[in-house]
This record gives C-alpha cells, structure tokens and sequence, in this order.
C-alpha cells in the first residue's frame, strides 16, 4: 500500500517551503500459520535459543556440546587444575563450617530431626556440583522453605506426635518441590511463571517471614517448652507472654549473650567484606563454645535444653518413605509446590546476582533442572528442601569460590563430620540454634530496598506491604499469595485499562510528543493525535473505543465556537507500540472508523507494526476499511499529507 503523493510541501512560519517526502506504506513479507506458530513456540519456551551452539557443528563436537550442556561439570572439569582447588577447598572448608550449624538450625525450623539438616548438607551439593551452572552457589537447606515446609506439615500432622509420618511427608513434599522445579525447566521450560514474584513481592514477603522466624524462636531463646503451632504474629506473642512463667533465666543469658556475638560478627563482616570469614565462622564458633560450657557446667540439669545423641553415618536411603498414595497426598503436594516455587525463586535470584558480579551467565532452565534433580534425588536420600542459599553463597563468593567444585568440598567436609563428629554435638544446647537463625535471616529484612520501592512504585509498595503483613498476621505461604493476587491485579488494569496519550508538535521540528509532558509542544488545529501505549485485545478493546470517543468529546468541547475551518477533521492514531490485535482489536478500528464517519472525522493510522497491518489486512477484503491514504509511516508525514489535502480542498 502507498501513499498518495510521494513529496509534500509544509509552510512553516516564516513562509519558507519545506520538502517532506512520504514513505510508502507496504505489509510484511507473508508467513504462513505454520512459521507463525514455530517463531511464537520457540520464543515462548527456548528464549534463550539453546540450540544455537549446535548449528554448524560436526556430528561428533555436537555430542560433546550435548553433554557439557546437560552436565555443565564437563565443560569447567577437564580445564580444572590445582590452582583452581586450592581456592575451592578454602571456600569449601568456610562454608560447611556455616552449613553445619545453619544444617541442624533449619532442620529443627521445620520440626525434623537435627540430622536431617546434615544430610541435606551432603548429597544435594554434590548433584548441583554436577549440574548446576553457577559456580558460587553454596547448596543447603534455607530459613523460608524450612519454615514453610514445617508449618505446612504441621496444620495436619503432629511432628512429636507421629514423627515417622511427619517425614515421610516431609519427604514426600521434597520430592513433588523437585519434580515441579525440573518440570519447569526440562518439560516445558516455563521458567516464566516464576516472574511473577515481583521484587517488590520478594523484599515484603522475606521481611516478613523474616520476623515471623525470629518470633519462632522465641520458644528456643526463653525456654519456653508450651508454645503455639501457629505461625501469626498475635498468637506467637500472646504464647510467649501467656507461658511468662516458663522463662528460663540461664536460657536467656545464654541465647542473648550468643545472638549479640552473632550479630556483632555479621556487621564486623558487612563493614569490611575482607572479614567475611568472621561472620562466616561464628555460627561455628558459637555451637562449639557453647557445647564446651553446657558439658562442663551440666547445664542441661539447670534448664538448658540440648540436642541430644544424633545418628551417626551417612543418609539413609528414603525411596521407600515416599508417600504417593493415602489421605495426605493432597498435603505433600500443595507443600512441595509453595515451597518448591520460593527455594526456586531464591536460588535463581541468588546464582543471577552472583554471575552479574562476576560477568558470566547462568542459564535460567538449567538452575531450575538442577535444582529439581537434585531435590527429587535428595528426597530418596533422606533430605529436605534445598536450594541456593544467599548466605552461604555469599561467603562462598568471598571465600574466593572458583568453581561448583567448592560444593564437593563442602559435601566432603559434612561427611566427614557425619561419619566421626556426631558425638560431639550431643551437649548442643537448642537455644544457640534459636540464635543462629536469627542472625541469619536478619539480613533478609532489607529496609533500604524497601524505602527504594516507595520513591520508585507507590503501587509496588503497597504490594510490598500485603506480602510483608500477610505473611506476619495471617501465614507465609497466605501473605505470598496474596501479594501475588495483588501484582497480577495490577497486570490486568494495565491491560483493561491502556494509557492513551495526547499528541502535540515540537515547534521548528517533525517530532510529537506527549502535551502534558512537553510543554512547549503544541495542538495541530484539526487534528487530535492520540497515541495507544499497549496491544489491543478483547481485554480492552471497549475501554479504548469508549476513551478515543471521550477524547473526541473533550476536542469539541474546548470552543464550541470554533470556526469551521479549523474544526475536528482527523483522528491520528500513532501505533508504534501497538504490538500485536486479536479479533475484537479488529473490530475496535471498524467501529471507530464508522463512528467517526458519522461525526465527519478521518480516521488515520500511523506506525502500523507488522502484524497488526497483517491482521488489518485480512478484514479489508472489500476496501472500504484500510485505504491507502489513511496509513502514513510517521505523524508528521501523515499531518504534512493531510493539512496539504485541506488546503487544497479549501482553495476550490
């Protein structure tokens, strides 16, 4: 389609004649439906083009590339060298002297066995060491999920009263987390949906479970040995002073006097990022001092609680606790997917902001098939949850991490302690526990983020505030929910609701832009440009007719004494960002047209994308609808045209 003339002449003020010439307007090159579908599928679900890298490549280097990229080891193993291990066994060595402690603290966060905490700290980081892509992630069990997981667990099943049930859910939950992480990544790699957790959602909701998992540990830090199941606010304060006569004076002392230790070494650490090993360190530090002072002093005899004997040797086998049938299978699920969407959540976020620092890329898919494996191999290991845990791969980056090699390491360093040192942690006093997991999840309640929200999205804060105040006074997994509810409300205004915009000109230029934001851009008498800042689809196609009319209204009712020569004689609608029209897009441009037609207003298209002048197209069999001289590629080409075509008019 064309144009009528190829060159138009504008006056401007100044009664000197500039030449513009008009583009012609032509529609894309034809695709069938077939190749339509193809390019939609692959950017839907392979955005990444993963295939690229075997184009062109001989049969036997394609089946090489195949296998470093399934198992990403191969691809950094054979260049691997001693160099390399020597900074992968100090980070090793630091993080599971922070994964060993944090190891039994979380596994008691989600009422099972301390053991369980260790185990977990031992396979999962060797099959992530095969598959994962990021080379600082340190694997583990996490404060969120545990919390997630135990509450859960816990509305049905008693952990103390039917303890063997207990994990076998908990094992089951891990591995239905796995199989809908892998699913995500491997079956229909649709990593996407995880997007929907904004960051805005994220900072409100790991305050907010932030708070609810210190208030936890309020039964550890003073002694309280009655305390609610509940996970809310209100009923955790009112067990903790309605069981005031429960408080143990020496527990206090302890558990307070530790926890100051522990955040003193966490600023020490946070102010001089050299000094990462001292905040690594003292959890460690903590659990060892402490269990020299309940030895020698027989604290567990004046009301300090302890750990007890654990089991010694590595992880049982647990293929056979996993339940796929019964009353509880509805349970095992819906726990394995909450708590299976936010550790997947929370090791992607920390494995792409790792990579961003050092300037390397993880694959998205790959995390997640990594992380899906290694949980479903983990729950017929005995082990929970896990995932990249911010925490440990912090220290893990600092500690001078080369490789996942640094996992094996720690993997190493657990199983060493799990063969030999289990004695040791029998005189454990639980409150130092408490006190760990305080100290570890404070840094998850990040205050300058939050106030960085409230400057940039007044929308996304109150967003931030549903996920933060739902998770603390009505439950994690509900206050997640809700701030998700809310984000995706927020998506669909935006899509009911498009922003349209009034057009005006820049004096002395061919540029228009936004009257309200430009000031000195001015209205073209005649004309009412309007651009459309959103696809148009069945969703808003009613709004968009009834908002264009309205602007109509609002032209005409500006001066209703307007002379008729400068009257409303065109509609511009500038479409660059349109992207793509379904049907009822369609049909939202033929009823405009014809109402327009009707007040004795053009309609005129500008910047038509190429499927949207495809679709166009179509419904103009008869050629009554797209005329040639009512689609310009510019608004300036279409005002010079048109004001011409007045002109000319009037001269007659």
């Amino acid at each position: 389609m064309e144009s009528n003339p190829s060159t138009m002449q504008e006056q401007s003020p100044c009664c000197l004649e500039i030449t513009m010439e008009v583009h012609s307007v032509v529609p894309p090159p034809h695709k069938s439906t077939i190749q339509k579908l193809k390019t939609r599928l692959k950017e839907t679900l392979f955005p990444d083009d993963p295939f690229r890298q075997f184009k062109g490549q001989p049969t036997k280097k394609k089946w090489v590339l195949a296998a470093q990229y399934i198992f990403p080891i191969l691809h950094w193993g054979p260049n691997y060298n001693l160099k390399l291990f020597k900074s992968d066994i100090v980070s090793g060595v630091t993080i599971a002297s922070l994964a060993i402690p944090q190891g039994i603290s979380y596994a008691k966060l989600a009422s099972l066995p301390p053991i369980v905490g260790l185990y977990s700290s031992f396979v999962p980081p060797l099959v992530y060491a095969v598959l994962g892509s990021s080379r600082d992630i340190a694997v583990g069990p996490v404060s969120i999920a545990s919390l997630i997981l135990g509450s859960m667990l816990t509305q049905q099943v008693s952990p103390t009263g039917d303890p063997v049930l207990f994990l076998q859910l908990a094992f089951t939950a891990t591995f239905f987390a796995g199989f809908f992480q892998a699913s995500l990544g491997f079956l229909s790699r649709l990593g996407f949906i995880i997007d929907f957790l904004s960051k805005a959602t994220l900072i409100g909701f790991m305050a907010g479970a932030a708070i609810i998992v210190s208030l936890q540990q309020l039964k550890s830090l003073l002694g309280i040995t009655h305390f609610t199941k509940k996970m809310g606010f209100i009923p955790v304060m009112t067990s903790v002073f309605h069981n005031s006569q429960e408080w143990s004076w020496q527990t206090i002392l302890m558990g307070f006097s530790f926890l100051v230790f522990l955040l003193v070494a966490r600023h020490v650490s946070m102010r001089r990022p050299k000094l990462f090993w001292v905040s690594a360190a003292a959890p460690l530090v903590c659990v060892i001092l402490s269990t020299f002072l309940v030895f020698a002093f027989k604290a567990q005899h004046h009301g300090i609680s302890v750990i007890g004997k654990l089991q010694e040797g590595l992880n049982p086998p647990s293929w056979n606790m996993l339940q796929f049938h019964g009353g509880h299978l509805g349970l095992s699920m819906k726990t394995g997917l909450v708590t299976g969407i936010i550790s997947l959540t929370e090791g992607i976020a920390v494995g792409r902001t790792f990579a961003s620092l050092m300037n390397y890329k993880v694959d998205g898919n790959k995390e997640m098939m990594a992380i899906g494996l290694m949980n479903m191999v983990g729950s017929s290991t005995s082990c929970y949850v896990t995932t990249g845990a911010f925490s440990r791969s912090a220290v893990n980056h600092n500690a001078g991490a080369k490789t996942a090699a640094s996992n094996i390491v720690m993997s190493i360093t657990v199983m060493v302690t799990l063969l030999f040192l289990m004695p040791l942690f029998h005189y454990t006093p639980k409150v130092v526990l408490g006190a760990i997991i305080v100290s570890a999840v404070v840094g998850l309640i990040d205050i300058p983020a939050a106030y960085h929200v409230w400057k940039m999205d007044k929308f996304d804060f109150i967003v931030m505030l549903c996920a933060f105040f739902g998770a603390i006074f009505i439950s994690v997994q509900h206050g997640l929910a809700i701030a998700v509810a809310v984000s995706i409300f927020k998506i669909l205004m935006q899509i009911t609701r498009p922003k349209t915009v009034l057009l005006g000109k820049i004096p002395g230029t061919d540029i228009y832009r936004d009257l309200y934001h430009y000031k000195e851009s001015v209205k073209i008498p005649g004309f009412l440009i309007l651009s459309i800042e959103a696809p148009i689809n069945f969703a808003n196609s009613t709004y968009l007719n009834e908002r264009v009319l309205r602007w109509i209204e609002e032209y005409e009712a500006e001066d209703p004494k307007m002379h008729s020569n400068s009257s409303l004689r065109f509609v511009i609608l500038e479409m660059s960002t349109v992207s793509t029209i379904d049907t009822s897009g369609v049909s939202f441009f033929k009823e405009l047209k014809q109402t327009m037609e009707k007040k004795g207003v053009e309609l005129v298209l500008v910047n038509l994308v190429g499927e949207v002048m495809e679709k166009l197209q179509r419904s103009n069999e008869a050629g009554d609808f797209m005329k040639p001289d009512c689609l310009f590629l510019t608004v300036g080409e279409a005002v010079a045209t048109l004001s011409a075509t007045i002109k000319g008019q009037s001269s007659k």
